[in-house]
């Protein structure tokens, strides 16, 4: 099927409604080109006088399959799941851990979904929509590694026009104590935006390391 904004909108709506009792606002909708992570949730955690407060919820699904509605949907609420455990404040022993299987196993068994915590997507085809990205995509991506004097780690797609606009922002930052410039091929960053500012995607430090080195 081809997924859309609008369908999203519209499913998320629905599954709130039925199984989140609508205590999810409507977040951050957005459709990727993820090779390897069908769907992703993300958030802001900001510390305040208060404590930790959430904002910019935002749930990915990718469009790089060819994918049933009923497997768009089980991806949809697999994210609503992490998206339900943080905007509700649950501490879990892992990202699929002990409070995640737990109402995963309710949806599966009680309402009769079919939610996994991985998906072998091996053999699967490639959607009409990724062919057409693929034709048009460049040959690679350039790739700004950059990590802070915190230890921070980011990883951004930046637009070629904008890399020694960005160059000389870095060099004048103190708090950038690594970054480095790469072309890649690689499949992970065809859902990145080609940015022309100096930001980036928060990554860890494991996963800074690989692409470095790749």
């Amino acid at each position: 099927m081809k997924i859309t904004i609008e369908y999203l909108t519209g499913e998320f709506q629905r599954f709130n409604r039925d199984y989140f009792e609508n205590g999810l606002p409507l977040p951050r909708l957005v459709l990727s080109r993820s090779k390897t992570r069908l769907g992703s949730f993300a958030c802001q955690r900001k510390l305040t006088w208060k404590g930790y407060r959430l904002s910019h919820f935002t749930i990915r699904i990718s469009t790089y399959y060819n994918m049933s509605e009923r497997q768009v949907q089980n991806i949809l609420l697999h994210e609503m799941i992490h998206y339900s455990i943080a905007y509700r404040g649950l501490k879990d022993s892992s990202a699929h851990g002990i409070v995640f299987r737990g109402m995963m196993e309710v949806l599966n068994h009680k309402h009769g979904w079919e939610i996994t915590v991985t998906q072998n997507t091996k053999g699967w085809e490639i959607s009409e929509q990724a062919r057409q990205r693929v034709n048009r995509r460049p040959k690679a991506w350039l790739v700004l590694a950059m990590r802070t004097s915190n230890g921070r780690c980011f990883l951004s797609v930046v637009n070629p026009k904008f890399q020694q606009r960005l160059e000389t922002q870095i060099k004048r930052m103190p708090d950038i104590v690594f970054y480095q410039w790469f072309q890649s091929d690689d499949e992970y960053f065809a859902d990145f935006p080609a940015v022309r500012s100096l930001r980036g995607r928060r990554v860890p430090l494991s996963l800074f390391e690989e692409k470095i080195k790749c």
